[in-house]
């Protein structure tokens, strides 16, 4: 039976750039996950379509898919696709858009951010794209939170996530399906499986951490069941509420049991790690870390190499405030190169157009046009792919990338918990700093360009404001951006990029010192927030 539910709207439901992530104990409020649901829906009109639905399995996941489910039955879904038990990584989501055609995804995560009671939740919602919906759209539906007065709910039983196969719920079809078997596919039609299976037969060592997420099962019948990864190279692999009390962002802080096997005695060849949902990536080699900049501008000039793309690719875009590496190696192809806004939704468009094949953002996180969404896995097969076949270590490969291309020592320095108005205001300061900075030498540097970011989206000819960035002579640069991620505050990210021609191996903290003391004068850092130093740097 169909009810519907008098409600009252809540104030906070405006979707950043990756959907919408509150603290566990704010969408645990009565009505408020149903009021964003109802929302999306107000705005999509699901009548008569079929959606793909899962999750990462954190805290709150098996609750918040039976409601689901029963809203898109009384919302008139014709069809959900649902991974087994709920789970489903963000990349395998938009890949079952994409393969099964359908009208758009769900995925229940706050990607990267903590778990449990009193962690995070967050609800991505994709299109027919397989990615991010359009800002237009998602200020619809914020504008749906600010009105909504009830919302729709079938009154049935629980169904059973665990069995495979169709099922019937009212006049809704539900079938649940593998989460793994699809994905592993694609990956063996992109990558030289045979390869990298006869590089782990030849006693390359490997270590991946799932950070108790949603990858656990992907990694471990990739890496170990197929291409034949020593038992147990994976860890972390059972997917947990609260991710075993870890921090799922795969990065030197948060990842650090992995990080101390990296750069310990008796090393693995190679490491990785993936986040929350498996959109994000972090690469590692014996004592060696690759920033996702270098990452990403490895896999460009490198892609020859793997057979879904050995006969050429159409560019590679990053966001802006990722570092400049990539762009030194677009131009050496003679491919195509754009410069984006941070946010995944502005890579869709240039896809979707073929005019980019591989992308990328610093926050760990690459992708290429095989989805719409970033994709962990995806990067480290690549990897695995490029030692596979140069014989090659992570550590070889990316000096002798250095060597050729130059080193761009990158760092990024968050400052967390800012109360919104403080950091509004700061960054108003700077932007009024802005026309006033070109030309003026700050320390051993000579500004060639200071700007607020702006981007005109070549596909649909929209403009996006995005942060700003002090560009010097030498191609060193400074970039300030106010962050969407957290569920709590505001957080000032400052992104520090040196290149160096010449001096490659210099200790990126102390490279990029004189550009942070540049930076946090300029923006009044310490004056404003008073912080007189960034509470994470990566």
């Amino acid at each position: 039976m169909i009810k519907t539910i008098k409600t009252t709207p809540y104030a906070d439901q405006k979707m950043g750039t990756a959907g919408l992530r509150r603290k566990s104990k704010v969408v645990l409020q009565e009505r408020y996950f149903e009021n964003f649901i109802q929302s999306i829906f107000n705005v999509i009109k699901p009548e008569g379509k079929t959606y793909v639905l899962g999750g990462d399995g954190r805290f709150y996941n098996d609750v918040a898919i039976q409601k689901f489910i029963k809203m898109a039955v009384a919302n008139g879904v014709k069809k959900l696709i649902i991974g087994q038990k709920g789970y489903l990584s963000t990349p395998a989501s938009s890949n079952l858009i994409l393969k099964m055609h359908t009208d758009g995804g769900f995925v229940l995560t706050a990607s990267h951010n903590p778990g449990g009671e009193n962690g995070d939740f967050g609800i991505k919602y994709a299109t027919e794209t397989g990615g991010q919906c359009s800002e237009k759209v998602s200020n619809e539906i914020f504008e749906q939170t600010k009105t909504i007065s009830e919302y729709k709910i079938c009154d049935v039983e629980d169904i059973n996530l665990s069995q495979l196969g169709l099922q019937k719920l009212e006049n809704m079809e539900i079938l649940i399906v593998d989460p793994i078997k699809d994905y592993v596919e694609m990956m063996e039609n992109i990558f030289d499986f045979a390869l990298i299976k006869k590089l782990f037969a030849s006693g390359f060592t490997f270590a991946f951490d799932a950070m108790n997420a949603v990858t656990g099962p992907y990694a471990v019948e990739i890496f170990e069941n197929i291409l034949g990864a020593k038992k147990g190279s994976v860890r972390n692999f059972v997917p947990m509420k609260d991710f075993g009390g870890l921090h799922p962002d795969p990065n030197l802080v948060y990842a650090k049991d992995l990080v101390a096997t990296m750069f310990g005695d008796n090393a693995p060849d190679f490491g990785a790690a993936n986040d929350g949902d498996g959109d994000r990536n972090m690469i590692l080699g014996k004592k060696f870390f690759v920033t996702p900049s270098d990452s990403l501008a490895i896999l460009t000039d490198n892609y020859n190499l793997i057979p879904a793309y050995k006969n050429g690719i159409y560019g590679v875009a990053k966001s802006m405030a990722t570092s400049t590496a990539v762009e030194r190696v677009a131009k050496e192809h003679k491919i195509g190169y754009y410069e984006v806004p941070t946010g995944w939704k502005y890579f869709v468009n240039l896809m979707d157009s073929k005019r980019i094949t591989f992308c990328g953002e610093e926050s760990f996180g690459t992708g290429s046009s095989h989805i719409r969404e970033k994709d962990g896995i995806w990067a480290v097969l690549f990897w695995l792919n490029i030692i596979a076949a140069t014989g090659k270590s992570v550590e070889q490969i990316t000096r002798e990338h250095w060597k050729k291309y130059g080193r761009s020592y990158y760092m990024r320095f968050d400052f967390d918990g800012i109360a919104t108005d403080v950091a509004n205001d700061l960054m108003k300061n700077l932007e009024s700093k802005m026309p006033l900075l070109s030309g003026k030498e700050l320390g051993s540097f000579k500004v060639a360009l200071a700007e607020v970011f702006t981007y005109k989206d070549p596909v649909d000819l929209s403009e996006t404001t995005n942060g700003m960035r002090v560009v010097m002579e030498d191609g060193s640069r400074i970039v300030f951006r106010l962050s969407g991620t957290s569920s709590s505050g505001a957080t000032l990210r400052v992104y520090l990029e040196k290149l160096e021609r010449n001096k490659l191996d210099g200790e990126p903290r102390e490279m990029v010192q004189e550009l942070l003391q540049i930076a946090m004068e300029i923006a009044e850092i310490e004056k404003r927030t008073g912080k007189k130093h960034a509470d994470i740097e990566t």
